[in-house]
């Protein structure tokens, strides 16, 4: 029960930081920041791009056109949207809807990494190829989604962002069977989560980098042996439906936070106002697929 009550109390300071964060220049465009919801004790975390036009607005996470489809895809697969956490790896919207840019990722990533570790979900559902990129630093989401891997004691799924099926019709299948397996990873993940401890998210240097040849060099990946400690699911999915949930023990066993206070980080300049931001131009994020 203490441990459940430290980690809502960590949820809590990272939305009140996040609300007044200005480590990078998404600040000067938020209206809301949007540091994700869901309960503290949750089994399965979403992970997903950014925040669009209209959780901008309202500081909630997928409340626009694609999280009305994730709605019905969680629906489907008998997972209620109230029992996931929902968040982004950048937790204030790009501007028109862009890429998240490496500093931008870098300076949210503080944020979910201490979300990720005070919640220790057993379960986390990549959302789009930046948050993908989180843990599977040189993967292709054409290729690796709906593939479960273990990455740091976590089971990681990647998948389709719910946007992207909206975009591309085509794609609209593969995201309806990826999500309709949820109950079968979820029975992987209690099965096998005694042979993969949960380990703590990298530390504040790591935290949140884009990890994709484009943004690291070689050199530098190879003097970080711990970012790429990611094997394959050993067991192959049955298409049973989920069984009940962890034992308690696991999971008051397994919330672990990170603590200490940010540093100062130096101001940066407001970007040029040439950005627009109307909504008849809001697009869904998550457009990149490759």
């Amino acid at each position: 029960m203490a441990v459940m009550v430290e980690a809502e109390k960590v949820l809590q300071e990272v939305a009140g930081q996040v609300a007044e964060c200005k480590r990078c220049q998404l600040n000067f465009s938020r209206k809301k920041a949007v540091p994700g919801e869901g309960p503290v004790q949750a089994q399965i975390m979403l992970i997903g791009e950014g925040p669009g036009f209209y959780e901008n607005e309202q500081g909630r996470p997928f409340v626009g056109a694609s999280g009305s489809f994730l709605d019905e895809l969680l629906e489907k697969a008998g997972v209620k949207r109230q029992a996931v956490f929902v968040t982004n790896v950048v937790k204030c919207r790009p501007p028109g809807n862009r890429d998240p840019q490496p500093d931008e990722l870098l300076a949210c990533g503080f944020y979910l990494d201490r979300q990720i570790n005070a919640i220790n979900p057993l379960i986390i559902v990549t959302l789009g190829r930046f948050s993908m990129s989180k843990f599977l630093y040189n993967a292709k989401i054409s290729e690796v989604h709906g593939k479960p891997s273990w990455v740091r004691g976590r089971l990681i799924v990647p998948m389709f962002h719910p946007a992207a099926a909206l975009h591309q019709p085509s794609l609209k299948i593969s995201v309806e069977r990826d999500f309709a397996r949820l109950p079968d990873f979820i029975k992987q993940a209690q099965q096998d989560a005694g042979r993969h401890a949960a380990q703590p998210e990298l530390g504040r240097a790591e935290a949140g980098v884009l990890l994709s040849k484009s943004a690291l060099p070689a050199h530098q990946i190879a003097d970080r042996p711990g970012l790429l400690d990611q094997e394959p699911a050993s067991q192959a999915l049955d298409g049973q439906t989920a069984p009940t949930q962890p034992d308690s023990a696991r999971q008051a066993a397994g919330q672990q936070s990170l603590f200490g206070n940010l540093q100062d980080t130096p101001a940066v300049e407001p970007p040029k106002p040439d950005e627009d931001l109307a909504p008849g131009k809001d697009q869904p994020a998550q457009l990149s697929l490759f």
